[in-house]
């Protein structure tokens, strides 16, 4: 089985979460990951910090470069690029994971919250790309991989929350223009989504706390499906809106119940899909 040993990732946001898995499943086979996110102190109500996520990351068997990056600076975006390569040799894989949210409508959503999802979510994840592509360029299986989800049109995705979603489609929208542009140069932009709410500190404070916890998922479900992409070839898998799930059942994974959070309760569906 193909695997990343050896490769060079850059997260961000994975101080926690789902960056913080996909980090975990890349390091349990050797790899080496830049942790790029913003926590630096632990916060009261978010777990992680970059520092406890680069310990987790040696413990589980790769090496970790902690790096307090705000994704909306490009100046910092270009040094995180640049000290990636400088410790580990290159990069091979970019996760566009940051993200900003906030589930309200036009009246209730305050601009400077709108110019955060659309400086962290849009703008960061074309900075960072823009930023990671020339070094990408030189690696035998470049990848990019954005936290994004699939581009549907229904205006019920829009309407209870229009900021969000056009934040959000920003991001699926530079996995359908890059993978094109970086198709003859052999770099592969995908997009993940899951299909079902995932239990993140994000969601039990935005979403419904224990309740909703109770219908997620765990992260590993995207962390796995992440590495069956990363591993496959660059060149052969580009352009792909990607559903967790989805992707794990073509990898022959059946039985998907040991990812629940509370093992046989009703899953609630996540936005998008």
């Amino acid at each position: 089985m193909p695997d990343l040993k050896g490769k060079t990732l850059l997260i961000t946001g994975a101080s926690r979460g789902i960056g913080l898995a996909i980090a975990l499943r890349a390091a349990r086979d050797g790899a080496n990951v830049t942790i790029a996110a913003k926590t630096t102190d632990p916060h009261p109500k978010l777990p992680g910090t970059i520092h406890t996520a680069a310990a987790a990351v040696e413990e589980a068997g790769g090496k970790a470069l902690a790096l307090a990056v705000d994704i909306r600076d490009e100046s910092q975006i270009a040094d995180a690029v640049r000290k990636t390569v400088e410790t580990f040799g290159g990069l091979d894989v970019l996760v566009n994971n940051a993200s900003a949210i906030s589930l309200t409508g036009t009246l209730e959503t305050p601009m400077k919250r709108f110019d955060l999802m659309h400086q962290v979510n849009v703008r960061g994840t074309f900075a960072c790309s823009q930023a990671a592509i020339p070094h990408l360029a030189k690696a035998p299986n470049p990848h990019i991989l954005n936290c994004s989800p699939p581009l549907n049109l229904e205006a019920r995705w829009f309407a209870p929350h229009v900021a969000y979603t056009m934040a959000k489609y920003g991001m699926s929208l530079c996995v359908l223009g890059m993978a094109e542009e970086l198709r003859p140069a052999g770099i592969a932009v995908n997009a993940l989504w899951p299909r079902t709410v995932i239990a993140t500190a994000a969601v039990r404070n935005l979403l419904g706390g224990d309740a909703t916890i109770r219908g997620s998922r765990t992260p590993e479900i995207m962390a796995d499906a992440a590495h069956a992409i990363l591993t496959r070839p660059s060149r052969a898998c580009t352009g792909n809106f990607f559903v967790d799930e989805d992707v794990l059942r073509a990898e022959g994974v059946t039985d998907l119940s040991p990812y629940q959070t509370v093992p046989g309760a009703e899953l609630i569906p996540d936005f998008f899909l």
